[in-house]
């Protein structure tokens, strides 16, 4: 199997040098490494002298969002895998999920657990962000506990529902991840096979507009095809997080 893999950065070049190197370490080869650099001010473009292999494209900034789109149009395999640079994968972290795959040739997107860590050490994870794996829609219309750099998917899928909505700066992550799992199963390998570094000057994960930007994502989904069922879950968790927010 084929896969390409996305990672978008800004200014994070040294932090990029050891997400790469935790590809160059995977079990399972990596068919493709695709970087796009969105607008970083710092020496990110060096990368391309340090792993000449990598497929390096610079654009103006506009968002991580922005930067995973430009990544799947280049992509030239039908596996999309995404990391984030400031995130490193587990070496045997592709190869599980391409044996998922094969052995569930119905499933097109999986994703895994992750270990989280701050300064080289391991950090307890919220409740709210263990992995269960039984309605993963379900799971995922509070908040959003599939990290990117955990995702494995057909373009099948994108293609079908669109991409990331570049409009959304932060959450994009959350509003694809329910616009997919409204219409495909998901497997999840329930092991971390991901390390999530938390603490550095340049994450963005923690707007405090997030919880705006989910209920603009919940709206936006209403407007979607859904399963009665599901469209009854989805309006409940927004006029709760509606009423939270007053």
């Amino acid at each position: 199997m084929l896969v390409s893999v996305i990672i978008p950065t800004y200014n994070r070049y040294t932090l990029l040098q050891r997400a790469i190197r935790s590809l160059l370490e995977q079990t399972h080869q990596v068919a493709e490494v695709i970087v796009v650099d969105d607008g970083s001010t710092d020496n990110t473009a060096q990368i391309q002298k340090d792993f000449p292999y990598i497929r390096y494209i610079y654009q103006e900034n506009s968002g991580v969002a922005a930067a995973r789109n430009r990544g799947i149009e280049l992509a030239q395999h039908k596996w999309i895998a995404f990391l984030d640079s400031d995130d490193e994968w587990h070496s045997e972290k592709l190869e599980r999920q391409v044996l998922l795959h094969r052995n569930n040739p119905d499933i097109l997107f999986s994703y895994t657990a992750e270990l989280w860590l701050r300064n080289n050490t391991q950090v307890k994870i919220p409740k709210k962000y263990k992995k269960i794996g039984q309605n993963i829609f379900v799971e995922n219309l509070s908040y959003c506990n599939i990290a990117p750099s955990s995702v494995l998917l057909h373009r099948s899928i994108l293609e079908r529902v669109g991409f990331f909505d570049d409009s959304f700066r932060v959450c994009e992550d959350y509003e694809l991840w329910l616009r997919i799992l409204s219409v495909y199963e998901a497997g999840l390998i329930n092991e971390p096979l991901i390390h999530k570094h938390a603490g550095h000057d340049l994450q963005l994960g923690f707007s405090k507009n997030m919880e705006t930007l989910r209920i603009r994502a919940l709206e936006k989904l209403l407007h979607k095809p859904l399963s009665k069922t599901y469209r009854a879950l989805v309006q409940k968790e927004l006029e709760e997080k509606l009423a939270r927010q007053k």
